[in-house]
């Protein structure tokens, strides 16, 4: 219910389902609505309350700027090209509501989060534990990342900072090939980490 919404400071939207796995036609249409419609109809919520918080902090992600090989990218890069970037683009084009309706807007675009308790680096610890990790194809893929204890400390930052609005880069400033990200973790776990993913499921899984 709108009415629930009414008279709070800031509001964090990190809603979207997660994109690991097939991406078939329905697995698409599902990420869209699960991103852009419901940012959308997030931010005509927050248009229409007649006590509006003074921020939106909605989520987004560097695959804005598409597969840029070793270019270096800031928040002025054009968009890229493919369907995460077109998505990621129009994400961000759903706030727009919450914007014209006088809300300052943040859209974050993360990186890879790194953290024990979830996401990529909790499935890549088990396997690389049993010494049977290793790059992802060729490894040459850059990754971009971010701890979570970093990204909780830029949420923080963006909600206190009142100048800040529009894109931001969510993401340590050295991003890392995949190559040397996996013989770091390896070392780290003091476990090799030399057996490679095979390229050709990886780009069936990213079709």
């Amino acid at each position: 219910e709108r009415a629930k919404l009414e008279g709070f400071d800031a509001v964090i939207h990190l809603a979207g389902e997660n994109l690991r796995g097939l991406w078939t036609s329905g697995r698409k249409q599902r990420l869209i609505a699960s991103r852009v419609q419901a940012t959308e109809f997030l931010s005509e919520s927050l248009a229409a309350l007649q006590q509006r918080p003074k921020i939106l902090l909605s989520a987004s992600a560097i695959g804005y700027y598409g597969s840029r090989g070793d270019q270096w990218l800031n928040e002025q890069t054009p968009a890229g090209t493919g369907f995460v970037a077109e998505l990621c683009q129009d994400w961000e084009r759903a706030t727009a509501i919450a914007e014209r309706a006088g809300l300052r807007v943040v859209n974050m675009r993360f990186g890879l989060v790194l953290s024990r308790r979830g996401g990529l680096l909790a499935q890549m610890l088990p396997l690389f534990r049993t010494g049977l990790g290793g790059p992802l194809g060729l490894g040459r893929q850059y990754m971009s990342w971010i701890t979570m204890d970093d990204l909780l400390g830029v949420v923080q930052h963006l909600l206190s900072r009142d100048n800040l609005r529009g894109p931001i880069n969510v993401v340590a400033p050295d991003p890392v090939t995949n190559r040397d990200f996996t013989r770091t973790l390896g070392r780290v776990l003091r476990r090799p980490a030399r057996l490679p993913v095979p390229s050709p499921p990886l780009r069936l899984l990213a079709s």
